[in-house]
């Protein structure tokens, strides 16, 4: 379970069954737990939607050999919500949906 700032994004993409593809410590002691699902998250109609402490920051990662990502980061517990990178959010499923 994610910290309290993330929790309720969390509940609705997994009521909305959205396929979890990772959850874990991903890249070091830093991270607490991050949950990666199976779509493009669309951070702005998320912050229209929800309720997010200002310690929820959007996070984008451009790797290039360590993979890409796109989601949010809850600055003060080091949890993360994670979907699919920018370079595919016109492909992939859209969270949330229009």
């Amino acid at each position: 379970m994610l910290c309290e700032h993330l929790a309720e994004l969390e509940q609705a993409l997994l009521a909305a069954d959205v396929p979890v593809t990772y959850r874990g410590q991903p890249w070091s002691k830093n991270c607490r737990e991050w949950v990666y699902f199976d779509c493009y998250l669309d951070r702005a109609a998320i912050r229209a939607r929800f309720e997010l402490d200002d310690c929820v920051q959007d996070h984008v990662h451009h790797g290039t050999h360590d993979g890409q990502e796109a989601g949010m980061v809850c600055t003060r517990c080091h949890d993360a919500v994670m979907g699919l990178p920018e370079s595919r959010r016109d492909a992939a499923r859209r969270f949330p949906e229009a």
